[in-house]
């Protein structure tokens, strides 16, 4: 979303809102956006998303085909989510997916719709489906299931994380999984339907959240996100990624060598962490500041966030090798904050870490 489509947004006629080139940011306050939203009292107009649709009876085999999840039998109503993968199995784009039994809606991030949708149109050939661009006349409403069941919704994809999924494998060491409370949707509506959404908070009769609490919520849940977490080199291994997105026992698709070989016979180079930050500090990290062991770079911030419990939060890629218990610090203007690590993705991932191993019996037995 460009400047001008950011400051003629409806959300922005809401009293104290501060509205950015991602959408609203928040609403005066965020930290109790972050409550109203996770108790479902309030919506949140996610302008950084996209949505696209596929028709055509060929649709959900051709995903299945170019892409990390298993779609051909994708029933009516069940929300997954796919990766594009490079040759080298290196993310690219991700998509929210829900199909309808006669339309595939993906949800995705605006900074990856236009290459997305490119890429989508070239790999078509002579299937039967069809593409459609629909980011002029639909927008996408997030908020609990509860709370956005209400809307008149076209399509309602609920998040499955952290879930992990058929075909999937989940790398978090944590029990339970500070995701598990993640209650999530993201709904479908017609731009008319959110401009009412705006004037209904805009009257003070419908409470509404900016895209920092969203993102509060999310980074605590360890939630990786494709504008954030998807550097350009991640692996879906490094991210945890696998649970949710990728099926591993699936038919053939670009970098799928890289997926199975990275997870069946070795690790991934780098490993997402959840830092807890110093909170004596006002200075949040931008995304993508430095990380560091001692006074080595390790790393680099993915996403950030104040948590109306946690404090200041982050994701973060640090070296495999990086100790568990390292005390690590964080770059910030004018200095580094402490930061400590909490393990998403621990050193040893992938299936081999996971299958007890036989002793080793000696040659000499």
């Amino acid at each position: 979303m460009t400047d001008d489509t950011a400051s003629s947004s409806p959300f922005a006629r809401i009293p104290g809102a501060v509205v950015d080139e991602r959408g609203l940011a928040h609403v005066a306050a965020p930290t109790r956006e972050q409550r109203d939203l996770i108790a479902g009292r309030a919506l949140a107009p996610l302008d950084d998303r996209v949505v696209l649709a596929v028709d055509g009876v060929d649709r959900l085999t051709w995903l299945d085909s170019i892409t990390s999840q298993a779609l051909a039998a994708l029933a009516p109503g069940v929300s997954t989510e796919l990766l594009v993968l490079d040759p080298q199995g290196h993310v690219e784009h991700a998509a929210s997916v829900v199909d309808d039994g006669e339309r595939t809606w993906l949800i995705v991030d605006r900074s990856h719709a236009d290459a997305l949708l490119t890429w989508l149109t070239r790999m078509r050939f002579r299937l039967r489906v069809e593409l459609h661009d629909l980011s002029d006349r639909m927008a996408v409403i997030g908020g609990t299931g509860d709370a956005v069941a209400a809307l008149p919704a076209l399509a309602v994809w609920r998040d499955p994380w952290p879930e992990v999924g058929v075909g999937g494998w989940g790398y978090a060491p944590a029990t339970p999984h500070p995701g598990t409370a993640y209650d999530w949707s993201e709904a479908v509506v017609t731009v008319d339907t959110a401009a009412d959404i705006a004037a209904a908070a805009a009257s003070g009769s419908q409470a509404v959240a900016g895209w920092m609490a969203v993102d509060a919520v999310r980074v605590a849940a360890w939630r990786p996100r494709a504008d954030t977490e998807a550097d350009g080199r991640a692996l879906p291994h490094e991210a945890d990624w696998l649970r949710s997105a990728v099926h591993l026992d699936k038919g053939c698709y670009r970098g799928q060598e890289t997926v199975a070989k990275v997870h069946n016979l070795g690790h991934p180079p780098r490993r997402l962490v959840s830092l807890q930050l110093d909170g004596s500090d006002a200075r949040l990290p931008e995304r993508g500041a430095e990380v560091f062991f001692g006074e080595d770079a390790v790393g680099a911030v993915t996403s950030v966030a104040r948590h109306h419990e946690e404090g200041p939060i982050a994701l973060a890629y640090v070296k495999r090798t990086t100790p568990t218990d390292a005390e690590l610090t964080v770059a910030v203007d004018g200095g580094v904050v402490a930061a400590a690590q909490e393990v998403i993705v621990p050193p040893d991932a992938g299936r081999t870490a996971a299958v007890p191993r036989m002793p080793r019996l000696s040659r000499r037995r």
